[in-house]
């Protein structure tokens, strides 16, 4: 917590790429449920060095996106049937959904947007195609809660898959978790 309150609080420069307004609050995926009762403290956290704050919770994205495919009942039955370009759909409507977040009058360059359950995408949507989308219409700062880890410039969702290289700004904690 003390890692991303020196984030927050410090002066933001302007002019940056749209991968570097992206942050990622590092985490072991084990803590996922402390981190989801910590989130308000981040939030706190935020407001109090004079930002704005909106939240984005992709945790039961799929879930919304499936109830509302024709086919639900056959994909569940053979959930093989789940093609590439389904899951490109799905990874699409995921953008628009953290893009009409991004768009809101509120999420100006003074605001934090915070994402969390990343993990929930895990098999079904990579987090890095997900930020080349959305990261453009960042105007403040993209604060990822992200239950995995960072090596080298690599991050890796919870520890499983090939990392990608990414410009985003890691926040760790000192003793190896992000609360």
């Amino acid at each position: 917590m003390r890692a991303y309150e020196r984030f927050v609080g410090a002066e933001w420069v302007k002019s940056v790429a749209p991968q570097e307004r992206v942050w990622f609050a590092l985490y072991e995926p084990r803590d996922e449920r402390r981190l989801r009762l910590r989130i308000g403290a981040f939030e706190e956290a935020t407001i109090r060095a004079g930002h704005g704050w909106l939240a984005c919770d992709l945790t039961d994205e799929f879930a919304r996106w499936m109830a509302s495919q024709e086919y639900r009942e056959s994909y569940f039955a053979s959930p093989e049937d789940l093609t590439e370009d389904l899951l490109d759909d799905f990874a699409e409507r995921l953008a628009q959904t953290v893009r009409s977040v991004l768009s809101s009058p509120e999420a100006d360059e003074k605001s934090v947007v915070a994402i969390y359950g990343v993990g929930s995408l895990f098999g079904l949507a990579r987090v890095s195609l997900l930020l080349e989308k959305i990261a453009p219409q960042v105007r403040g700062r993209l604060l990822v809660f992200f239950p995995g880890e960072h090596d080298n410039g690599n991050y890796r969702l919870l520890d499983a898959r090939d990392g990608w290289n990414y410009l985003a700004i890691p926040i760790t904690a000192q003793e190896g978790t992000t609360t």
